[in-house]
């Protein structure tokens, strides 16, 4: 949820927002809704005033007098009823329309569409897929050792579903201790969420009203399946004033997540790099509002470390303004170089919503003045499994179809080759 106020009287906010390619015409409307709705809002109260003081009037009324008031209480309710029936409606279109409204980008997020994005650093060397010791995409590795099945899971499922197998399941959870591992060292709480949220926790998160066509429903629960830990972490303190001196609070969540993908046909059909049912471990911060830009930098460090220990060649890019999601004011993403195609393609990402989502949940902090404020929230993938496998697959194959472990993550699988 945006600031009202801020929106109103300030310039830079209102172009931080028209930066993300918001409709011009849509947040003046807003404005003039929340404008229009102040002085009906008044005149509501004040005949809602009127009402109980005549009611107190009729009770003490001689006989004589009681007809008369009658009449006139009833002109006045019909008189409110119209008033609050009218103001119910621009009330409703007002919310409807301001939950719209995204956060603003940040002055230093380079504007435009997403790719007007600027290259923050580069890592590592990169090759072609004829270059490296083995010449198969992911996809082809993956079948060829039999630890994908997408064959048997397109019956069982349909498209973008995969059966994981054999020893890219140990992969798997050795990536996930590795990284989780990292994160407990340094003062995150690891949580197992719910993966099944009402409405109000994908509305609170930032990914309703915009993203709503990417969620699951199940239809008979009115639940849905989240596409991230991070809805859940998101809904771990709603309604609650934190003690300053608790700040920061980081947690890792670790899930099965679940997106429809939609708008992505005929993308990334091949291999795990875009699958409807992934695992994820999600980095999720509250913090005190004056340190939330430094958080922003600490969370990418931490993600650079780990593309760096399993010794994959990446670029940092600040993403542009109209590739922000609603909730972020900034994000970076973490993008491995992938030889089957010779480019980039994200792994990670990484966003500062400032106080959108915590706006919306309702949490607070108290600082030492005893005044109650607004807490900062931020975002970052550790590891995202079915995409990163997609990169040490063409990474580290050998020649003969093996696949070499780096270094780093040996001690999770207890061999140096699968």
């Amino acid at each position: 949820m945006i600031n009202i106020d801020e929106l109103i009287n300030n310039e830079q906010y209102q172009q931080g927002i028209l930066n993300k390619g918001f409709d011009k015409a849509e947040l003046e409307k807003v404005i003039a809704l929340h404008e229009e709705i102040k002085p009906k809002r008044l005149i509501v109260e004040e005949l809602r005033s009127q009402k109980n003081i005549q009611a107190k009037q009729i009770g003490k009324a001689k006989p004589e007098e009681r007809s008369t008031l009658l009449e006139e209480a009833q002109k006045l309710k019909t008189d409110l009823d119209q008033k609050e029936t009218e103001l119910k409606a621009l009330v409703s279109q007002y919310e409807e329309l301001i939950a719209s409204v995204p956060i603003p980008a940040d002055s230093s997020v380079p504007i435009g569409n997403e790719d007007l994005f600027d290259t923050i650093k580069t890592w590592g060397e990169t090759k072609s897929l004829r270059d490296m010791a083995g010449e198969l995409d992911h996809g082809d590795l993956g079948a060829s050792r039999d630890w994908f099945d997408s064959a048997k899971a397109v019956e069982l499922s349909g498209s973008r579903f995969l059966y994981f197998k054999k020893e890219i399941v140990q992969l798997e959870f050795a990536l996930i201790n590795f990284a989780l591992q990292k994160l407990m060292k340094i003062g995150f709480t690891p949580v197992i969420p719910p993966v099944m949220v009402r409405e109000e926790a994908m509305y609170n998160s930032g990914f309703f009203p915009g993203d709503r066509s990417t969620a699951y429903k199940l239809e008979d629960d009115d639940l849905y399946l989240i596409g991230t830990s991070e809805v859940a972490l998101n809904g771990l303190h709603t309604n609650e004033i934190i003690d300053e001196d608790q700040l920061p609070l980081k947690y890792c969540g670790y899930s099965t997540s679940f997106r429809r993908e939609a708008g992505t046909y005929g993308k990334d059909t091949k291999g795990s790099f875009r699958v409807h049912q992934f695992d994820k471990l999600e980095m999720f911060y509250y913090v005190n509002p004056k340190d939330s830009w430094e958080t922003l930098e600490e969370i990418l460090a931490i993600q650079e470390e780990i593309v760096q220990e399993l010794e994959l060649p990446y670029r940092v890019i600040a993403c542009a303004s109209e590739d922000l999601g609603a909730p972020a004011a900034k994000k970076y993403d973490i993008e491995v170089w992938l030889p089957s195609e010779e480019r980039y393609r994200e792994v990670t990402s990484t966003s500062n919503y400032l106080d959108f989502t915590s706006r919306r949940s309702r949490v607070r902090y108290k600082a030492e003045d005893g005044k109650n404020h607004l807490v900062h929230t931020l975002n970052g993938t550790a590891v995202s499994i079915s995409r990163l496998l997609c990169f040490i697959l063409e990474h580290w194959q050998t020649a003969e179809g093996k696949l070499n472990i780096p270094k780093a993550m040996e001690p999770f699988l207890g061999v140096k080759e699968l």
